[in-house]
């Protein structure tokens, strides 16, 4: 069950257009309840601040994930992710990583160079600091949702597999990602248009295959999620946003 309180939140997309458009602002909040099976599992936030990084302007992002109830007892959760990005590259200069998902601990750092093309892992719980190659184009966790959702849909069809580069731990990994179909869902704040997508994952670790994964994006300016199930080895996760203010555009709900 690693990952499972945030890593949902975590998959984003990417777009055929290079349009850039402010879907995100320093001040969003967005937080989400993760049920496991019939069982609330807790919650997750992201919340996005303005920050200088080096006399460059950067978004300061946070993401948190934990675990409550039952689920806590059994399992407990407490993940925080940051991300330092800058506002003119679109690109992360700096990534957090603290987890402690039922004693399985992380505590790492993440500096990117991309003219050296080179990023610095610094592992705190073992005491070590790793230099690995890297693309130009790559993204860390929490930054790839962020400045993909700055990109342009409308030109994405049903069937349109598009990729993305990720730099985690000490690896660049390839993810591909499908649009299904675009869709209006429920939520808790009316009915929404959403486009559905399937992302491509790791088998056998933490999904039981390549495909079982669905995450519904607002399909307006903002591109939130808003909602994300996904089946894994023990069981079903699934998130939907309860709370959301300071979004950069007006949120479209369909009442009737």
């Amino acid at each position: 069950m690693r990952k499972i309180c945030f890593l949902l939140l975590l998959v984003s997309f990417y777009s055929f257009s290079q349009k850039n458009i402010l879907s995100f602002e320093a001040g969003e909040f967005l937080k989400y309840r993760i049920s496991y099976g019939i069982l609330n599992a807790g919650f997750a936030t992201l919340e996005v601040e303005n920050s200088i990084i080096k006399k460059d302007t950067s978004f300061h992002i946070t993401g948190k994930g934990w675990t409550t109830g039952m689920v806590n007892f059994v399992f407990s959760v407490e993940d925080n992710y940051q991300t330092y990005i800058n506002k003119q590259t679109k690109k992360p200069s700096h990534f957090i990583r603290k987890i402690n998902e039922g004693g399985y601990k992380k505590d790492k750092e993440i500096y990117f160079d991309y003219q050296a093309l080179q990023a610095t892992v610094i592992d705190h719980k073992h005491n070590t600091k790793k230099y690995y190659s890297i693309e130009n184009d790559v993204q860390d966790m929490l930054s790839t949702l962020y400045y993909l959702r700055g990109l342009n849909f409308d030109e994405l069809n049903n069937g349109d597999i598009i990729s993305l580069n990720m730099f985690l731990d000490q690896e660049t990994y390839k993810t591909n990602i499908k649009l299904i179909k675009r869709e209006v869902i429920k939520t808790k704040f009316g009915k929404v248009n959403t486009l559905v997508f399937k992302p491509s994952v790791v088998e056998g670790r933490v999904f039981d295959d390549k495909e079982t994964v669905s995450f519904w994006i607002t399909d307006d300016k903002n591109k939130i999620p808003v909602k994300i199930k996904a089946s894994i080895l023990v069981g079903s996760i699934k998130a939907e946003l309860i709370e959301y203010k300071g979004l950069a555009n007006s949120f479209p709900i369909i009442f009737n």
